[in-house]
């Protein structure tokens, strides 16, 4: 099992929930789902949601997702896309992600402390 993370308000994720299905803010009008490996999500994190709370983190096993996965970038850097909507049983984890005070993110423990950060035990049912 491998694991790409996205962020989004937990608004969107319990109104998706009741969808049964997560759209995000971009598929409309880039054509795909923004995520990140666990290693480039707080760079992404501390770069475009500086500050700002009610956010939360949903771990998505890629097995499990029913559209297309692209790894896509420039550089050297490539980031994961997901193709079309999220399948919500994709997510197998939903963490807090809420800023430090001066406004930056760190990696969830529930990540951090994990040897393998593809690994993350849980459930999407936060």
């Amino acid at each position: 099992m491998g694991v790409i993370l996205h962020i989004t308000k937990r608004e969107n994720w319990e109104e998706a929930k009741l969808r049964k299905v997560y759209r995000g803010d971009t598929l409309v009008s880039e054509g795909f789902i923004h995520c990140s490996t666990p290693k480039q999500v707080i760079k992404v994190a501390n770069a475009l949601f500086r500050a700002r709370k009610g956010l939360v983190l949903l771990c998505i096993d890629t097995a499990k997702v029913q559209s297309e996965i692209r790894y896509e970038g420039t550089g050297t850097e490539l980031y994961p896309h997901i193709y079309g909507s999220l399948n919500i049983d994709a997510v197998i984890k939903v963490l807090d992600f809420e800023p430090r005070k001066d406004g930056t993110f760190t990696l969830p423990k529930e990540i951090a402390n994990t040897r393998a950060p593809d690994r993350i035990k849980g459930s999407a049912n936060n």
